[in-house]
């Protein structure tokens, strides 16, 4: 019997236009009424995970930037595992010298050093991922990052790996230019004690080896009395992989990368579909 359920958001628990379909939002709620553990695993920031959670009158703990940070429902943080900094600024230089866009998530936000570069490049690839979609959307939605303060702009990211209060949780690295991330993850490959993985063909994300949505989850759930055999996992990229190969209910959206669905028992439908709200429900039938 499934006890604990984990979905990651963007590309699965989420439309294209950052929206928790009803479908999806009733299962999550079926679920918490039968006494199953919802937990959200996200690579996002808990700023933004939140802000999409209560839109939709969702309240659930969360695993926040691929693990580096793990939140109550009611948002307290209960644990986190930063980036050691000089790995961080190494880190960075690599980005830099590679000519690869990237923000800065830490445990007061995100941060970018161009405003104008956190808005297009997100345009870009959403609407190269979402043609269906019309672009003055999720123009809307990049720009909705910033007018709610889910992005802060800063003069130079240095301040933050100097600055004390800062714990650097993950470096999230975008470009269309798929030269240009090879030429970033050859160059961060020869950094050790990182976790580099990716939520889609066109970032990389940069983490402390200990912030790993799997490793983060299998204390969620041990914390729970639960098992991780008891647990269902539902992801689509590979910065769900830790979590999909310890759980006993690995499920794959229909949208997936083929390596995940590979990887998955189960595949549900897309994310365009409510594949969560129907893998949920399955799961509950079972």
């Amino acid at each position: 019997m499934i006890k604990c359920i984990a979905t990651d958001m963007d590309g699965t628990l989420l439309t294209a236009t950052q929206q928790i379909t009803v479908e999806n939002r009733e299962a999550i709620l079926k679920a918490k009424e039968k006494g199953v553990e919802v937990v959200v695993a996200t690579g996002r920031s808990f700023q933004e995970a939140r802000f999409v959670l209560e839109e939709s009158g969702l309240k659930l703990p969360m695993i926040c930037v691929n693990g580096a940070e793990v939140r109550s429902g009611d948002g307290e943080i209960v644990a986190s595992n930063p980036l050691d900094k000089a790995l961080a600024r190494q880190a960075a230089l690599r980005l830099v010298e590679s000519g690869v866009y990237f923000e800065v998530y830490t445990n007061k936000g995100t941060f970018t050093e161009d405003e104008d570069k956190a808005i297009s490049i997100i345009v870009d690839i959403f609407s190269t991922a979402n043609p269906e979609v019309p672009i003055e959307k999720i123009a809307e939605a990049a720009e909705e990052r910033l007018h709610k303060g889910l992005i802060t702009k800063i003069e130079q990211y240095d301040q933050l790996f100097k600055d004390d209060q800062y714990e650097i949780y993950k470096l999230l690295a975008f470009s269309l230019d798929d030269d240009k991330l090879g030429v970033a993850r050859n160059g961060l490959k020869e950094i050790t004690r990182l976790a580099i993985s990716s939520s889609g063909s066109e970032n990389i994300e940069i983490t402390s080896l200990d912030a790993q949505k799997g490793i983060a989850l299998e204390k969620f759930v041990s914390s729970k009395g639960i098992t991780m055999e008891e647990t269902m996992a539902l992801g689509d990229n590979f910065n769900d992989v830790s979590m999909l190969e310890r759980v006993g209910r690995p499920v794959a959206m229909g949208n997936a990368a083929p390596e995940i669905i590979a990887l998955c028992g189960e595949v549900t439908v897309t994310n365009e579909e409510s594949g969560v709200g129907k893998a949920i429900m399955k799961a509950l039938e079972d």
